[in-house]
């Protein structure tokens, strides 16, 4: 009976890495569907609990942006005002929602369909954000002169307040949404710098996030380790795949995933 149980666990594992290098391998060819496909592949596929899936995810999404953000860090590639504006709103803002969440019964099904419906509509919003980024940048640059183009500092720390909340309740946000957020608040600076001051920003809110959740017991190591496994070598694979592979199409494609998991998850 024991071995048969290390034989099921072995398994386990192995599914867990596969599943990692399935979203790495996606994340590598797209830049975006870390923590929208990991977390929810976790609740439907494997039924961990939601509060488990998201806190196990936002300590990996720490991990695997740590890097990028080093090596974006010594190129010069990113805005550190804008990560500090972001940090300025979402940190606190995550402090606040774990706070909340600590107070709720942690293992009651309420709180967990909560969390599973909120990680749905955050899905909504990533599929949008994917959809919608190039006419929103295009709106904002024509329209540099506007109020928000006026007080874009006040602006982007509300919009971390917002992800802050976001991505602590389902770990989905910091990704495409922060970057959609960005490229519309700030359409002249490039999108490398862009995509790198979002990642800069999400390592230490998903950190803070990752580790209170971690606190109230959400974060389970082993699942961890197995999904780092797989998604490392997957992130490798993925972005020296992505140029034979159109980019509209994988982004189309991506935006329905979303939506489809989103309703399931609204739904169940």
């Amino acid at each position: 009976m024991a071995s048969f149980i290390n034989i099921a666990a072995q398994l386990m594992d192995l599914l867990y890495t596969a599943s990692g290098f399935f979203v790495g391998l996606i994340v590598g060819m797209t830049g975006v569907g870390g923590g929208s496909l990991m977390t929810p592949l976790l609740v439907l596929m494997f039924g961990v609990s939601p509060a488990t899936a998201v806190g196990t995810d936002l300590l990996y999404a720490a991990l695997t942006k740590a890097g990028g953000t080093v090596a974006h860090g010594r190129k010069g590639h990113v805005d550190w005002l804008i990560v500090g504006r972001l940090g300025a709103g979402s940190i606190p803002a995550a402090a606040i929602t774990l706070y909340v969440l600590a107070q709720l019964p942690g293992h009651g099904k309420e709180v967990g369909h909560v969390m599973a419906v909120a990680l749905g509509f955050a899905l909504f919003l990533t599929a949008g954000a994917i959809f919608l980024r190039d006419k929103l940048l295009r709106y904002a640059r024509r329209h540099e002169d506007s109020f928000i183009q006026r007080h874009v500092g006040p602006i982007t720390i509300v919009v971390g307040v917002i992800l802050g909340i976001l991505v602590t309740i389902s770990s989905v946000g910091a990704g495409a949404l922060g970057v959609t957020a960005l490229f519309f608040l700030y359409p002249r600076i490039g999108t490398l710098k862009i995509v790198a001051s979002d990642i800069a920003h999400a390592v230490p809110l998903t950190a803070v996030a990752g580790v209170g959740h971690w606190y109230l017991g959400s974060v389970d190591f082993n699942l961890l380790g197995a999904l780092l496994l797989g998604s490392l070598p997957g992130i490798w694979v993925g972005s020296h795949i992505a140029s034979k592979v159109p980019e509209k199409f994988l982004r189309s494609l991506l935006a329905t995933m979303l939506i489809i998991i989103g309703t399931k998850l609204v739904l169940s």
